[in-house]
C-alpha cells in the first residue's frame, strides 16, 4: 500500500498557482499594460496596440491564465490561441520582442514575484516572444 503523502504522489504547483492565481495574473497584466502606456522605452510595442488597451488587457489575462496552468479562459472564448497567426499582421522583430520582454520583466518585478519565478517565467516568455518574430531585425 502506497502512502498518499509520498513525494511521487504530491502534485507540483503550476506556475499559475506560484504566481498567485487569477487576481495576481490580472495584477501582472494590468501593470504590464500600464508600463507600456507610460514608459517611452515601450513606444514601439505600444504603437502596435489600439488606442484603448482594455481588450488587449483582457485577452492577455485570459491567455496567461491558461498558459500558466490555470483556467483556459482564452480557449473557451476564442478556441486555440494560434499566437503566431494572430500576431502576423503586426511587424514584430527583435526590437519589439525585446521591448515586450523588458516590459513584462519590469511588471513581474513591480508586483513582487520572487526572482526565481521571474527568471523561470522570463525564459518561457522569451521562447514564445522569439517565436512571434515575423520580421528581420
Amino acid at each position: 500500500m502506497s502512502d498518499l503523502n509520498d513525494e511521487a504522489s504530491v502534485a507540483k504547483p503550476t506556475a499559475f498557482e506560484l504566481v498567485g492565481g487569477e487576481a495576481r495574473v490580472r495584477e501582472l497584466v494590468d501593470r504590464f499594460y500600464d508600463l507600456m502606456d507610460l514608459e517611452a522605452d515601450f513606444a514601439g510595442i505600444r504603437a502596435l496596440h489600439p488606442d484603448s488597451l482594455e481588450g488587449s488587457r483582457d485577452k492577455l489575462f485570459w491567455f496567461l491564465c491558461g498558459w500558466l496552468g490555470g483556467p483556459d479562459h482564452y480557449i473557451s472564448r476564442f478556441g486555440h490561441p494560434r499566437l503566431r497567426a494572430r500576431h502576423m499582421p503586426f511587424a514584430i522583430a527583435s526590437s519589439e520582442r525585446d521591448q515586450w520582454l523588458r516590459c513584462m520583466a519590469w511588471a513581474m518585478e513591480d508586483i513582487g514575484l520572487a526572482e526565481p519565478l521571474r527568471e523561470r517565467l522570463l525564459g518561457s516568455f522569451f521562447e514564445t516572444a522569439d517565436w512571434m518574430r515575423n520580421r528581420n531585425g
